[in-house]
């Protein structure tokens, strides 16, 4: 089909704090499948971010680092999300795009901690954990990943962002061990659907959709993050999509080029007043 009549389209998974070490020995077709179509690489997590959820997911969905975005902690409270926006928020509010995302962490998309990080995607679905344990993560992450997928099926996101949380809940409360890689695998699984999900639109075979991966932090082996270890520190994302070329980028990567590559991939070139910090990595 020519170029010209093709509708661009990213989905962003975002699967918080999943360690690189752990995720090469776990089982995950779907992610590898992503991998081997384009790249997974590591992320090293700027020195004065820290290295926790907010701080890390706000960086890589405003494209612009902490001390713009003034996320630095998981209690957003003081921050700059007003001046430096999420992806799904500019699209939408700038260029009347139709975006989603899908999360069950609070102050994602609610006020409280200081929230929300996502100010005004056009379209979103919540459900909060009703507990701090992995099993009701579990429950939620399911509850978030059916919901996504009627609506990447069903409607039209030009931009979406899906937040599965249970790998860094069971993490904190069970450390890295086999829980956590089964955690891990579980994410794949969900991640498989909503891979599904967008190849099931009726209209897919007039799209191109770029598929971007990203994790925000690691963990210590008995489970926790915050601090500076290379475990904590180590991040990763994994991209396929039409202007990818095999293998990853020939530079070192960021949590803020991910919001970069969202307009990338969408045609969208920023406007000289966001003064984004990231570089998209694709070849157009």
């Amino acid at each position: 089909m020519p170029e010209a009549t093709r509708s661009r389209h990213v989905l962003v998974v975002g699967i918080d704090g999943v360690r690189l070490d752990t995720l090469a020995t776990a089982a995950t077709p779907h992610l590898d499948a992503i991998a081997a179509a384009g790249f997974l690489a590591p992320v090293t997590i700027d020195p004065g971010t820290p290295t926790m959820s907010g701080p890390c997911w706000a960086t890589i969905v405003t494209g612009v680092r902490v001390d713009k975005h003034a996320v630095w902690s998981n209690d957003f409270t003081g921050n700059r999300l007003q001046i430096f926006p999420d992806f799904t928020t500019r699209l939408h509010l700038q260029d009347a795009r139709h975006t989603y995302v899908a999360a069950g962490w609070q102050p994602l998309l609610t006020v409280n901690n200081g929230g929300p990080m996502f100010r005004e995607p056009a379209r979103m679905s919540y459900a909060a954990a009703p507990a701090d344990t992995p099993e009701a993560w579990d429950d939620t992450d399911e509850l978030i990943t059916t919901d996504a997928e009627r609506v990447l099926t069903e409607d039209h996101p030009e931009a979406a962002f899906v937040y599965l949380g249970a790998v860094d809940e069971t993490g904190h409360v069970l450390g890295c061990g086999q829980e956590y890689k089964d955690a891990i695998v579980r994410a794949d699984a969900r991640l498989g659907r909503l891979v599904a999900a967008v190849r099931d639109r009726v209209t897919y075979e007039a799209e191109d959709w770029t598929i971007i991966v990203v994790t925000d932090h690691g963990h210590r082996p008995e489970g926790g993050h915050g601090g500076r270890s290379d475990l904590e520190e180590t991040a990763w994302i994994a991209c396929a999509g039409p202007d990818m070329a095999a293998g990853p980028p020939d530079r070192p990567l960021h949590h803020e080029d991910v919001a970069a590559q969202v307009f990338a991939s969408l045609g969208r070139v920023p406007d000289s007043h966001w003064t984004l910090d990231g570089r998209a990595w694709s070849k157009s």
